[in-house]
């Protein structure tokens, strides 16, 4: 088929649309109506014989996969990305993926739970800890942090406070030594009955 040259005059199919050089337009018409036919749906021009696979691998209406409906197949990807309701997303604050239903009233509790900032020594709600972490100064609460002198008086009233890890240790240290004890006793009685045996 010819293109259009610009110095050429030009005319418009009636059948197809388009501008073709006015030499040919009745070859062209006669080839182009024989041959081809618009889509009624999208308008493309479809050879005739693949007129109706044209319309099943276009227009035909599908099933979304994840939630069960219906649309035109070429929304169907736009669909799954952005609108289906059993999309696949992650929740911001724990990365946990779930269905995008379901995001809202995670994200509301999960959003809630705290997280002890080490700057300042404050619980911080995970959907304000971006906003905190620029915020922060470093400076304790008095709230949340006693000052050292309420500490220092605190234990003097109570006595020294035991370290968790001396009682862990000293467990560890009680065990092995139990272990080790029993292992050799076990051994010298097994080596006392082993030369019994070889005496009879």
């Amino acid at each position: 088929m010819e293109v259009a040259s610009s110095n050429q005059p030009t005319s418009i199919c009636n059948h197809c649309d388009k501008e073709i050089p006015s030499s040919n337009i009745d070859l062209h018409f006669v080839h182009c109506a024989r041959n081809l036919e618009k889509c009624k749906l999208c308008g493309d021009m479809i050879s005739k014989g693949y007129a109706e696979e044209h319309y099943f691998n276009t227009h035909t209406p599908v099933s979304c996969t994840l939630c069960g409906e219906t649309m035109q197949r070429e929304v169907l990807a736009v669909h799954k990305g952005e609108n289906c309701p059993q999309r696949i997303e992650t929740c911001e604050y724990c990365e946990f993926p779930l269905p995008a239903i379901d995001l809202v009233k995670h994200q509301e509790v999960c959003g809630n739970r705290t997280e002890l900032c080490h700057l300042c020594n404050k619980y911080i709600r995970l959907r304000e800890k971006n906003l905190h972490e620029i915020s922060c100064s470093g400076v304790a609460s008095s709230i949340t942090e006693p000052s050292r002198n309420t500490r220092v008086s605190e234990r003097a009233r109570n006595g020294p406070r035991r370290r968790t890890n001396e009682f862990s240790r000293r467990s560890m240290l009680i065990t092995i030594a139990i272990t080790g004890t029993a292992v050799l006793l076990s051994s010298l009685f097994f080596q006392k009955k082993t030369e019994s045996n070889h005496v009879h």
